[in-house]
């Protein structure tokens, strides 16, 4: 009689699963609850820690600044939000505002700024190319108009939390940095979408900025982003991934920050504030275009990210098979209380850090949701067609 491999493979299976009772199963899944609640500790507290046990560090250079804009059809927020970035508490800045093809009111509205305010440097777009998509190109008219060699990226529909966001993101240089990371916070407001808006971004900032910290750093966002002129043409400005609608931060990012050349600020004052989006489906969309960049990471960082969701998704499962079970539930229950422990304790350091506010107690809860909706967000991308650039 001839025995395939395959065969000899599952005849020899058989004996270990036919010895195996129910108590056996339910021990090994207590052995991989307990390994996952151990990962998810070290992710916890040798990574997500670090930035809010830091000091924050200041320096007393002020060395000149530029900070770049693009807007498109932003009449309204740059009216309320300009003010904010043109008197900040630093001695040596200019703001340049890329007015990218509005057909609204921003042309009248800048020119007018810019008669008020001389560190107000205005580029009008009539036109772009065809090949160029998304943000990036206005982007790059704007890095390549501006004077200074350090360059600090925000949003027109945000505005800096405080007067000092400038000298406090500034602090973040020494001799050998190139790119510092800052945290973009939303407005709170009532609602349960807005706990969940805030929850995700701070979450996102958390990964981020922690793992950065820790030596592995993979994004950046734009609304708060600050590097030097120089990388950005040492990296060939956003060539690589010119196609991709979105990733003018964390692409860029992804491309060329290293252990050694980026740093991380984070604090009240060194944070933007943004509008959060109304609906439930617009936050969806904005999420699309966050998450269709993931799949040109570097392999690495999809590692880790993927890592620490497998954690979390083993977490809870192997939690809820085995207390419907009870099996060893006080083994299980104290695991679990250390996990959630160690959870709400660093997320209201994070919270307290960024002020953020009202929703520690639903974190686990937003934690599942936010679990739920990402990958599905992230696997039907492909179906959908992403927007232009406003």
């Amino acid at each position: 009689m001839i025995v395939s491999r395959t065969q000899r493979f599952d005849l020899s299976l058989r004996p270990i699963l036919a010895g195996m009772t129910f108590e056996s199963v339910l021990f090994v899944l207590l052995i991989a609850f307990q390994a996952t609640v151990f990962l998810q500790l070290l992710f916890y507290w040798l990574i997500f820690s670090r930035p809010v046990f830091s000091k924050p560090r200041a320096t007393s250079s002020s060395p000149p600044v530029s900070v770049v804009i693009c807007a498109k059809n932003e009449g309204e927020n740059l009216k309320a939000n300009l003010p904010f970035y043109l008197s900040q508490d630093y001695p040596n800045f200019e703001v340049v505002v890329v007015n990218d093809a509005s057909d609204d009111d921003s042309y009248y509205l800048l020119k007018l700024m810019a008669e008020q305010h001389a560190n107000l440097k205005v580029v009008n777009l009539i036109e772009r190319p065809n090949f160029f998509v998304g943000k990036k190109f206005p982007l790059s008219i704007g890095i390549k108009s501006s004077t200074h060699e350090i360059l600090l990226l925000a949003d027109a529909d945000c505005k800096p939390a405080t007067d000092l966001w400038i000298r406090q993101m500034i602090d973040g240089y020494d001799q050998k940095t190139e790119i510092v990371l800052g945290y973009g916070a939303y407005q709170t407001l009532p609602g349960f979408l807005n706990k969940l808006i805030r929850f995700d971004t701070l979450h996102t900032g958390m990964q981020y900025l922690s793992l950065a910290m820790a030596g592995l750093p993979y994004m950046g966002v734009g609304r708060n982003l600050s590097y030097k002129k120089s990388l950005f043409y040492k990296a060939n400005g956003f060539i690589s991934h010119y196609r991709v609608i979105s990733g003018d931060d964390d692409l860029f990012i992804n491309q060329t920050a290293t252990a050694k050349n980026t740093r991380v600020v984070t604090g009240i004052n060194n944070r933007t504030v943004s509008a959060p989006k109304s609906s439930f489906m617009d936050w969806v969309k904005q999420k699309r275009r966050h998450l269709s960049t993931g799949e040109y990471y570097k392999t690495r960082h999809k590692i880790v990210l993927a890592s620490y969701s497998a954690t979390q998704f083993l977490f809870y499962g192997l939690l809820i098979t085995l207390l419907i079970t009870l099996y060893q539930w006080p083994f299980v229950a104290g695991a679990a209380f250390l996990r959630f422990a160690s959870q709400l304790f660093l997320t209201k350091k994070w919270m307290k850090r960024l002020n953020e506010r009202n929703f520690l107690l639903f974190s686990p809860f937003l934690e599942v949701f936010t679990m739920i909706v990402n990958p599905f967000i992230m696997f039907t991308n492909p179906m959908f067609k992403q927007g232009k650039w406003k």
